[in-house]
């Protein structure tokens, strides 16, 4: 009597499942065991954090922090410190989205005959920017062009280009290239075939990842300031050092408002399907 072939199959098709589980297995206890080794490594006291006299000090200088200063002089003065973080972050978006486009044509092969040569320039300048943190560029940039906010509006500007360029970059190559494979053979040009052709496809998802981004270098260009960058960041460094914690709750409460305004703004302005966690 035959045997059943399917029986064959079920075993053949079982074993690779088996295997993947295994290898899943044994990843997570790897991961694990590097959690468990960096606690040790890091030697965390977890007992003086939530001991007595630890909560105490904690709670007695959080309690120090109420009531925020409100009066009228003081909250016409975070009010202006407001909007320069405002202004740093918009401008420097607004300049790393122009820069990004730019940079993400040549990075996504569309360099025309010297695209063999451009590509791995691009990207290679896209990543040099990106794998520089913000405070970074600002310390390099204060030091250039001083202390204040153009120096924070060019740290933001220079590693959100290199961020937005990517992502740019990146969804030209996901694009369907038929309607611009059509708009050549009809007889466009490359220019005309790409702004009608692929422009149209990446323009939401480019808008998603700018708003995206503005969100984020909200939050950055608060924190900038510590380094002399202008904004809420510096006004908060400053009344910190002071230990004058009634004034700087009233900017961290400032920064809220902030963050939060901006975030419902984008959350109107960005296009459907194209959300991204903040």
């Amino acid at each position: 009597m035959n045997a059943d072939p399917r029986h064959g199959m079920a075993a053949e098709t079982g074993r690779p499942s088996r295997l993947a589980g295994l290898a899943g297995l044994g990843t997570l206890l790897l991961v694990l065991a590097a959690v468990v080794a960096s606690f040790a490594y890091l030697a965390v006291d977890w007992r003086g954090l939530v001991a007595g006299e630890a909560l105490r000090l904690m709670a007695r200088f959080v309690a120090e922090f109420f009531p925020p200063d409100l009066s009228a002089p003081f909250l016409r003065k975070t009010g202006w410190a407001a909007l320069e973080t405002l202004a740093v972050s918009s401008l420097s978006t607004l300049l790393a989205a122009l820069a990004g486009a730019l940079l993400a044509l040549p990075a996504s092969g569309r360099g025309g005959r010297l695209g063999r040569w451009l590509r791995p320039a691009a990207r290679f300048g896209l990543n040099l920017l990106r794998s520089m943190p913000e405070l970074v560029w600002a310390a390099l940039m204060v030091l250039a062009a001083g202390l204040g906010p153009f120096a924070g509006t060019l740290a933001l500007a220079l590693h959100t280009t290199g961020v937005l360029g990517r992502l740019f970059a990146e969804t030209l190559e996901n694009l369907p290239p038929a309607p611009e494979r059509a708009l050549r053979e009809a007889g466009a040009g490359p220019v005309a075939a790409f702004a009608y052709g692929s422009l149209p496809l990446a323009a939401p998802q480019w808008l998603g990842y700018t708003l995206y981004r503005w969100e984020m270098n909200i939050r950055m260009a608060a924190v900038l300031g510590f380094v002399g960058a202008g904004g809420l960041g510096q006004l908060l460094y400053f009344h910190l050092s002071l230990f004058q914690q009634p004034q700087a709750m009233t900017v961290l409460l400032a920064m809220f408002v902030l963050v939060v305004g901006v975030d419902a703004a984008s959350a109107r302005l960005r296009p459907q399907g194209t959300g991204h966690g903040g």
